[in-house]
């Protein structure tokens, strides 16, 4: 059997720790259970020492965010699967079982993101994953079971197990041969849409990823940037254009950067319309930031072949605001 390892990031989370560890504690039976502290200020340590002595502690020098953060603690975790797993999200019992069943049975699949349901609306899906991971042709991500802001209800619609494009960092199950083969998250991200780039890396070199719709969890969200946040959006609109920039071909990445540059612009200007000038201003500085670091991003290219077919849909951004489709499963036949 296969040794796992559950691995929590924390910075200042002692109140999520207090709500959270209680059900992951209790539900993953045969998992080491890891706590990686990015350099907290509050009593997050203390807390798990005197409450959770047998969680082991591994203690960041810095805050790198979540990048930096689990690569510098998952040098010290021993283990066959790495699963990370977000400080807000309350786990299941028996949510590990099918997991390592999937990982046993599919075995050029190296990454695993269970069924992201809403903690607060436990029927419906949750933004950060919900039924797996995909991109359209220009990089935008979406889910099943989310478009944009447009979550579907818990229907046992996705119960499925589904090869998909990327899998969520709230919750994702990694081979630890593959993730330190790919030397991990790329720590110029710092936050967000890193998962994104690390299974198109993981994809490029030929490896598999899935949902498993038969382990589910519920998840908080928001708890470190909520997605009205223009950090978020910085982040999201500037490290997608890294990921295009990594992981496509040369020419087709321009083309798409290009296009991207007229798209992100009508979402500023969207923005505006809204009175939400701090996100519009937070997509021009994603994209001075991207032009910075462009020659950086280049040279980080995988010397490997190309996935041809990488995105699910041509356009997410003309089906849901133009067409109004709110439901993968119009969007995307199965």
């Amino acid at each position: 059997m296969s040794k796992i390892a559950v691995v929590i990031l924390n910075w200042n989370g002692a109140t999520l720790l207090e709500r959270f560890l209680p059900s992951v504690t209790q539900f993953s039976e045969g998992a080491t259970i890891y706590v990686a502290d990015n350099a907290s200020t509050d009593n997050s340590i203390a807390f798990i020492k005197e409450n959770y002595p047998a969680i082991k502690i591994i203690k960041n020098s810095v805050n790198g965010g979540f990048a930096k953060g689990y690569n510098d603690a998952l040098q010290f975790v021993d283990a066959d699967i790495f699963c990370l797993l977000n400080s807000d999200v309350e786990v299941s019992q028996g949510w590990l079982n099918p997991i390592l069943k999937a990982f046993k049975e599919l075995p050029n699949t190296a990454i695993i993101q269970p069924k992201i349901l809403d903690l607060k609306r436990k029927d419906y899906f949750e933004y950060a994953g919900a039924a797996g991971g995909y991109i359209d042709q220009l990089g935008y991500p979406f889910c099943r079971g989310r478009i944009f802001q447009a979550l579907e209800k818990d229907l046992h619609q996705y119960n499925d197990i589904k090869e998909i494009f990327w899998a969520t960092g709230a919750c994702m199950f990694i081979k630890s041969e593959v993730y330190k083969d790919l030397n991990g998250f790329d720590e110029d991200y710092f936050a967000h849409q890193e998962e994104i780039d690390l299974c198109w890396r993981a994809k490029n070199k030929g490896h598999k990823v899935h949902y498993v719709g038969t382990s589910h969890i519920y998840h908080l969200g928001g708890s470190t940037l909520s997605n009205m946040n223009p950090k978020k959006t910085f982040l999201n609109f500037r490290n997608s254009l890294f990921s295009i920039t990594k992981n496509l071909p040369p020419q087709k990445a321009f083309i798409i950067i290009f296009i991207r540059l007229i798209l992100d612009a009508v979402a500023g200007m969207r923005f505006i319309f809204q009175l939400r000038f701090k996100h519009c201003f937070a997509i021009v500085k994603a994209h001075f930031s991207f032009y910075k670091n462009f020659r950086k991003m280049y040279k980080k290219r995988e010397k490997v072949n190309f996935m041809q077919k990488y995105y699910a849909t041509k356009s997410i951004v003309w089906s849901h605001f133009v067409h109004h489709i709110k439901k993968f499963n119009i969007l995307v036949k199965d």
